[in-house]
């Protein structure tokens, strides 16, 4: 079982920068979706973004041209890039391995908190 360990949230102000990291315990990004997904309080878990082997990525609506999602295959590490940040922006923020060849199975990493204020 592969282990995801984010880093990189905190705390800013409205329209300021982040960047979360998600690294992976072994080399899975060339056989993985990899996904940014985030937990609002009271709200259920949604997609904001993936990167699919071969490097095609996918955005939440409410997160295109602000966020951007890429991968240092070397590091095993999947970023994330939070720009212009939104108090709505504010969540828990957690990295997801979905592994498209068999045997499929999938990890979540324990999550990073992201906070915005106005």
């Amino acid at each position: 079982q592969v282990h995801l360990v984010e880093s990189g949230g905190g705390s800013v102000q409205a329209g300021g920068s982040l960047r979360l990291s998600c690294a992976a315990s072994r080399s899975i990004i060339d056989t993985n979706i990899m996904g940014w997904y985030r937990q609002a309080p009271g709200k259920q878990r949604e997609l904001v973004a993936n990167i699919i082997p071969g490097g095609s990525t996918n955005y939440a609506d409410s997160v295109k041209d602000r966020f951007t999602i890429s991968t240092d295959n070397a590091r095993n590490t999947v970023y994330l890039q939070l720009n212009s940040l939104k108090p709505e922006d504010t969540a828990v923020y957690y990295c997801n391995a979905r592994r498209v060849v068999i045997p499929r199975n999938e990890a979540w990493g324990q999550g990073t908190q992201v906070t915005v204020s106005s």
